[in-house]
This record gives C-alpha cells, structure tokens and sequence, in this order.
C-alpha cells in the first residue's frame, strides 16, 4: 500500500519555516541524530575498528546503494556510494571516454551545472589526447549529437530554471550516433519518477543531499548499466574498489562488479545517516509523489503570477517538462529572497536573477504553497526587499 503525502511528521521543521529549498539541501529525517549517535557512540564508541565487520561498516557503500538504485530505478548491485559527485563524474566521463577511444567530443548543455563541466575540462587537459567539450543550448542537444560525439554527459533536470531532458529520447539519439550516454541525477533523484535501467543509458551519477536528505556533504552515487561493468578501467583505483583489498597485493585488479567504482575509505557517520534519511522513501510510490510535485508546482505558479506580477516565470509552464522546482526571475532576486527568508520561507538565488522554490511532497503542501506565495506578495508590495540588511551577498547564495 502506498503511503500519504505529505508525511511531515518524520522531519524535523523548525517552527514556523516554509522550507522550499530541498533541491539545494533536504531537511533533516527525525531518525537521522539518533542514528549518527549510535554510530559514533555504540558502533565507533565501542566496537571500534572491529565495527567494520560487526555493525557491518563494509557493506554500507553497497546497502545504501542498493536503497538509491530502488528511487532511480535500477537494479541491485548497479550503484556504487562514497566519494563526491565531482569524483563520480570523474569516473564515469573517463570510464565512458575509454569506450569510445576513436572519438573526441564530449557533448554536454550550456545549461549544465558547473563542476560537471569544470570535470569535463580538467579530464580532458590530463589525459592530453585533444578531446573536445561541446556545450550547446540545452534545446539543440539532439542536434548536436554526431558520430564525432565519444560521450553526451547531460544533467537531467536543469539547477537553474528546472526544464528536463528528454532522457529516454537523448539516450535513443546517443546510442544511434554510437555514444555513450550519462546522466547527471542530482536534480533528479527523489524528486522525479525515474528508470535509469529502462533508459538504457550506460552511466548515472547523483548527489544524495538534496531530495534523498542525507545532509550536507552526504556521499554521492554511481550507476554503472551491469553489462558494461568489467569493461571499465577504473581512472581512481582506489584500495577499497580492489577485487580483494586485504590481500593487499601490489597491483591493482579491479572487483568484479560496480564496487570497482568505489576509492576511499567509506564515510561511514555520513552513509549511516543517509542510510536512515532513506527510511522516509519505505511505502513511497514515486508515481504518487511525481503527481504532487507536479501539483504543487502548478500551484505556486499560479498564485505567483497572481499576486506578483513583477516576477517572470523562468521554469516550463507545463508539469511535464520541470523537475520538483519552480523559478523566477527578478533583477533584484537575491534581495528579495533574503527578505523573504527573513520571513521563514526558504528558498534560494541562483545568478544572475533566479528565485529557486523547491517542491518536496515529503514535507510540503498547498497550505506551505499558498502561505510562501502570500508572503512573497508582501515582500514584492512592501520593497521589503531594498532594506539595505538584504544587499550584501554571502558566500552562499
């Protein structure tokens, strides 16, 4: 039986917040203290390095793992955790380039988010064979993919503006054009009904503080499709990605299955916590949160632009084509977002004038919508926003 939405009651809200940020930074899971707790005070406490074996600290790269693969819709054993998700798109850009050794031009998006691309550029300049990153409107993407194109490496749902790539259809044109296709999920995972195997995409990589809310600095993730798994040559061979590391032979021999694409040393505090955030998920059906995310949106939409008519609506106006985010461009948008969580509504600013909303079914309903939608009326009458406490911008927008 599915579950309700929301489901508030399994976060822990500060009083009084309308938190329309989780595409930035999830809440935090009520079990989540508890659990980081027991790990440092039972687990690390008292088990010390025997913890490894006896609260089982080896194998939660690949428990947690398999929990993700169950959102995005791949099958067990294809995601590997740990590291960040500028070292996974590192992985999977050298591992995917490596399969297409003919072939120069990575294809990515103008819209893509940076450190994909930063990756992209500092790959491509170590390994020094004249590899070529192509970055159009994220609209002529499909145009843009030749036989020249060794990988097309696209975020699914855009940071910015939240428009969604066509995953199956850009996948369909990779593969016909003979390249290897990988997904950017960050924007993606636990806010949009996915299935990465069904795409036939070769190579997925996300992030896990955002929808998934495993807190900040929460471990990232990498699908790798199985059938490609023992060709990949791992860039990082890292001790812990060894067939058998406490063999502790010399040279490298990959394991035989996606914990290859493991590095270092498991942050086990960080994946124990992410381990009890994805308790939230039990008995969730990602058809049923799709459609509220969806309603949600549409709602916010439509009380903006009733109440705030100098705000431009900067997402696709139709459902279908955003992810679980609405934004709105404002010249002075930073201003009047700090004004406005200085109301208790969160969101966020992304240069050069966006005003990012997320929308999490998990905790957030029409009520918090229309609420957020009134008080942002108030700031935009009001000029609350020209408060000169509002202009100075901090590291962290």
């Amino acid at each position: 039986m599915a579950a309700s939405l929301p489901r508030k009651d399994l976060f822990d809200i500060p009083e009084g917040v309308i938190y329309l940020d989780g595409n930035s930074l999830g809440v935090l899971p009520k079990g989540a203290a508890a659990r980081a707790t027991a790990v440092i005070e039972q687990e690390w406490g008292q088990q010390l390095i025997r913890a490894w074996n006896t609260a089982g600290w080896m194998d939660l790269p690949r428990v947690v793992g398999d929990r993700i693969a169950g959102l995005i819709g791949a099958p067990e054993g294809s995601v590997a955790t740990g590291d960040t998700l500028s070292i996974k798109v590192y992985q999977a850009l050298d591992a995917a380039l490596k399969m297409r050794p003919d072939r120069r031009v990575i294809l990515s998006d103008n819209g893509n988010f940076p450190t994909d691309l930063y990756m992209a550029q500092g790959l491509a300049g170590t390994i020094g064979k004249g590899h070529e990153l192509r970055t159009p409107a994220p609209e002529a993407v499909a145009d843009a993919i030749t036989e020249e194109v060794a990988v097309v490496m696209l975020t699914h749902v855009d940071y910015r503006s939240g428009r969604m790539h066509d995953m199956k259809a850009i996948t369909e044109a990779a593969h016909a054009a003979g390249a290897v296709m990988i997904w950017d999920l960050a924007h993606s995972a636990g806010a949009v009904e996915l299935d990465i195997a069904g795409s036939g995409a070769e190579f997925a990589v996300g992030c896990t503080y955002k929808y998934l809310n495993g807190g900040p600095g929460a471990p990232a993730f990498i699908y790798a499709r199985p059938d490609v798994v023992a060709g990949i040559d791992p860039a990082l061979s890292g001790w812990l990605g060894h067939d058998a590391p406490f063999a502790m032979e010399l040279g490298y021999r990959p394991a035989m299955s996606t914990e290859r694409l493991r590095v270092g040393t498991p942050p086990i505090l960080q994946l124990s916590v992410l381990q009890e955030a994805l308790t939230v998920w039990d008995g969730v059906d990602m058809g049923d949160l799709r459609a509220a995310s969806m309603r949600l949106g549409d709602l916010f939409i439509a009380e903006v632009e009733a109440r705030c008519p100098s705000l431009t609506l900067a997402s696709p106006r139709d459902a279908t084509q955003r992810g679980s985010q609405v934004s709105f461009a404002f010249d002075h948008g930073y201003a009047a977002m700090q004004a406005l969580i200085d109301r208790g509504v969160i969101g966020d600013f992304r240069a050069p004038d966006i005003m990012r909303f997320g929308f999490t079914p998990l905790y957030i309903d029409e009520a918090d919508v229309i609420a957020a939608a009134k008080i942002l009326q108030e700031v935009l009458d009001t000029e609350a926003w020209r408060d000169p406490k509002y202009q100075t911008r901090s590291r962290v927008t």
